[in-house]
């Protein structure tokens, strides 16, 4: 057999301290940026609109945060979760610049927790990764873990560590783009008259639309972001688990649900930071996914009049509109269609 091929790691190849440097450093295009809008069809002027992004100082319009985010996670991918059972979290995590066509993006990971599941036959990995540009600036810090499988489930388990993760990013650790000022946003080019000013701590809004998941796009986007993970590609592997099929990957719900929520956050035109996430449950092609977000804090942005932060929780849902909000009953179990509760924090224009 030969062994010049790489089989990923399995839990028990992980150690603590274990620093990572990914292959496969990706320049990004204006080809990802169109192919990335053909397949969520977000709406945001920031990153839509070269001249919007310049009146707000940038020089030009930076790429979707979600799509540098999947990039800089794809990376990881081949290294920390090609044998995984699913990804199951992410904190920490902060956009410290923007990224542009041209930038060339390579990612590091060091593992930062780890623990041996019951039954000896899985573990989580915790990992802290980190996307950095051409010149070395720092353009993505986040951690995540994920549920990997053992290659020999006999081997011994390593001490368990589990990382101290924040709750959420402090409005003090919020960047907001060099140069950018926006008092010269444009709400009616942006599709919304809503700013900051206008949301409340507690509000819900429910995004209305739908997008259901097709097959064939759910593949170009994990492609897109050089993602091998086996569970979002091998069919004929997937027919022996316990799904039977092939997983979406839960990036493409993020993306989906970001999309979404345009209706009711147009004004939401920058991803600052991931509180956290979970993907609740699993998605397949078919299935239709619905949003709503929850106005979790408002945030003030120390020495800003321009802009304020919103953090949010978006709630994405399979196959049932999120009307009624439906989400966890009094015993704290999610409603059965819940697939995905993401904790984000945004920037918003704010009046005078």
């Amino acid at each position: 057999m030969s062994t010049k091929t790489n089989p990923g790691n399995f839990f028990e190849d992980f150690h603590m301290g274990q620093e990572i440097r990914h292959a496969t450093p990706r320049t990004v295009t204006e080809g990802d940026v169109a192919l990335y809008t053909g397949l969520y069809g977000g709406r945001f002027a920031f990153t839509s609109s070269v001249e919007f992004a310049r009146r707000l100082g940038l020089p030009r319009a930076p790429i979707d945060d979600l799509l540098a985010f999947h990039l800089v996670f794809g990376k990881t991918v081949p290294d920390v979760s090609l044998n995984a059972v699913a990804n199951l979290g992410y904190a920490q995590g902060r956009f410290l610049a923007p990224v542009y066509p041209g930038d060339t993006l390579a990612t590091t990971s060091t593992v930062i927790g780890l623990r041996q599941n019951k039954g000896g036959k899985t573990g989580v990995v915790y990992v802290r990764s980190v996307g950095s540009n051409q010149l070395g600036e720092t353009v993505l810090d986040y951690c995540r873990w994920v549920m990997v499988h053992k290659r020999d489930e006999a081997a011994p388990a390593p001490a368990a560590v589990t990382p101290e993760l924040a709750d959420a990013v402090a409005a003090a650790d919020l960047v907001v783009p060099a140069h950018l000022d926006a008092h010269a946003y444009d709400a009616g080019l942006a599709g919304s008259e809503h700013f900051w000013d206008d949301y409340a701590e507690g509000e819900k809004i429910d995004h209305v639309d739908g997008t259901t998941i097709e097959e064939a796009e759910h593949m170009i986007a994990t492609r897109l972001y050089q993602n091998t993970a086996k569970v979002h590609f091998d069919a004929l592997m997937q027919k022996e688990s316990r799904f039977g099929r092939r997983l979406i990957y839960g990036g493409h719900i993020i993306s989906i649900a970001r999309a979404l929520s345009f209706n009711g956050l147009a004004n939401a035109f920058k991803v600052v930071a991931i509180n956290g996430g979970r993907h609740v449950a699993t998605t397949f092609a078919g299935h239709t996914i619905y949003a709503f977000s929850e106005v979790l804090a408002k945030l003030e942005i120390p020495g800003r009049s321009d802009v304020g932060a919103l953090r949010l929780r978006t709630v994405a849902l399979k196959d049932k509109p999120g009307e009624d909000f439906p989400y966890k009953d009094a015993a704290g179990n999610c409603d059965p269609a819940v697939v995905l509760d993401f904790d984000y924090t945004v920037l918003m224009p704010r009046r005078g």
